[in-house]
């Protein structure tokens, strides 16, 4: 019984240390990111090895759907909306399948991301995207296939397929001009009436210059069609603080007729006990 037990103990020590031992994965998985202007392009992908042998027309089929890796599906994912080839694709994450042939290959850009491997027929309600890219031969052998993303500008890059002594390229765009000519045309335009009415409380708030804090809160209210009850309530605390008791019961009285018409019984006290505060009830 105990010759057992010693035998047993052994097999579980061999075991457990062999449980422990860490090997390489035969296809790493590799991550990208990269900026193109201002979108942010990630890719998740696993890299497969040539190892020897011929890759695309014998381990990669001519003319049927690869999952452009190995193991999980390969992804990209887009901060903004972009264009592939001419083609809108929604900002979000795809999974990128390839139809190589001998000269070209169709890439498709594919709805549903998760799992691993290829579906044997692409569902088209799934595709967002699909593209025609020329194959280019490489004078010379890339171990390990390869997806990048280069030739960056401030509007476009490529993205690149590159393994064995193929290479393929996908032009897309990023709408970066459009980004940035909105951001130019605010700050040209002056503050906004949300950046006058937040400079305003926050100075009435940390009891900083009460006059400039009224001389923006006025901004505000002029820039705004419809003033919220919660917008007049600060403006009336800025006016009553500034000295503009006036100011103060006439903004006040429009924040109580705003709340009382949304229902918000704790603005409607606030203002209500404000106005007898300062003599107006």
């Amino acid at each position: 019984m105990k010759k057992l037990l010693l035998l047993l103990l052994a097999f579980t020590t061999v075991y457990s240390v062999n449980a422990q031992i860490e090997t390489p994965a035969p296809s790493p998985s590799s991550k990208v990111e990269q900026m193109v202007g201002l979108t942010t392009v990630n890719l998740d992908y696993s890299r497969p090895s040539v190892k020897g042998r011929t890759v695309f027309g014998d381990l990669v089929p001519y003319g049927k759907v690869w999952r452009a890796g190995a193991n999980a599906r390969t992804k990209i994912t887009f901060s903004n909306d972009v264009a592939v080839d001419g083609k809108e694709l929604k900002a979000g994450t795809y999974a990128i399948f390839a139809i190589p042939q001998a000269n070209s290959w169709e890439v498709v850009f594919y709805t549903e991301y998760a799992g691993g491997g290829a579906p044997a027929e692409l569902d088209e309600t799934k595709v967002a995207a699909r593209v025609t890219a020329e194959v280019y031969p490489l004078p010379f052998n890339v171990e390990s296939f390869t997806i990048d993303i280069n030739n960056l500008t401030n509007s476009s890059a490529t993205l690149e397929f590159i393994w064995e002594k193929t290479y393929v390229a996908v032009p897309f765009t990023v709408p970066t001009d459009k980004a940035v000519t909105a951001a130019i045309e605010s700050a040209l335009s002056g503050p906004s009436a949300n950046d006058y009415y937040a400079a305003a409380t926050y100075y009435l708030s940390e009891g900083k210059d009460i006059a400039k804090a009224k001389e923006w809160m006025d901004k505000s209210m002029s820039m705004t069609d419809n003033p919220q009850f919660w917008q007049l309530r600060q403006q009336s605390l800025i006016y009553a603080k500034a000295g503009d008791k006036k100011g103060a019961i006439s903004a006040a009285k429009k924040s109580l007729a705003a709340a009382e018409k949304a229902g918000n019984t704790d603005y409607v006290k606030m203002n209500n006990d404000s106005l007898k505060e300062w003599g107006a009830m």
